[in-house]
């Protein structure tokens, strides 16, 4: 909208010119304020919304988006083996699935890769996940690590006035 063809009514209506005129001749429209600002929020995006929409084959479901879209592809370091390190020899990139995993999530938000091994750089594996406190809690002791703190009382912010006998 061109702020530069709306211009206020002395009766408090709102005009816009037009660009090019339309067919029936048209080249003013006049809106009443409110209605003008209804027209023009229904054209701002709810928020977290995308506003580039992809449609035939570069749509995210098409079956031949592979075909056309380029996978990014770059040499991967080579890991060297320690003992203590099951590095992995390295494979072909796969296609990026379409949930990422724990690990993946963690290295785009935090910059971190919590699977590279810090003294060779290889990749490790997750072995198991523990959800049991029973366990965690047995681990934790048998290694000698400390565990969570306990959840502390709540306190009380407000006392019960004493009351005086006056």
């Amino acid at each position: 909208m061109a702020t530069e063809r709306l211009s206020l009514l002395p009766d408090g209506r709102v005009t816009y010119g037009l660009r090019h005129p339309w067919r029936d001749g048209t080249t003013h429209v006049v809106f009443e304020p409110l209605d003008l600002v209804a027209r023009l929020a229904a054209l701002v995006p709810p928020p977290r919304v995308h506003l580039v929409r992809y449609h035939g084959i570069l749509a995210p479901a098409a079956q031949a988006r592979s075909a056309v879209v380029p996978v990014p592809q770059g040499p991967a370091p080579e890991p060297r083996a320690h003992a203590g390190c099951a590095a992995e020899p390295a494979r072909p990139p796969r296609p990026r699935p379409r949930n990422y995993t724990w690990a993946e999530l963690m290295r785009r938000v935090f910059e971190v890769d919590v699977l590279a091994c810090p003294r060779c750089a290889g990749q490790m594996r997750i072995l198991a996940a523990i959800h049991s406190t029973e366990a965690i809690r047995a681990i934790l002791e048998c290694l000698g690590l400390p565990r969570a703190p306990p959840i502390a009382p709540a306190l009380e912010l407000f006392e019960e006035p004493e009351t005086q006998p006056w």
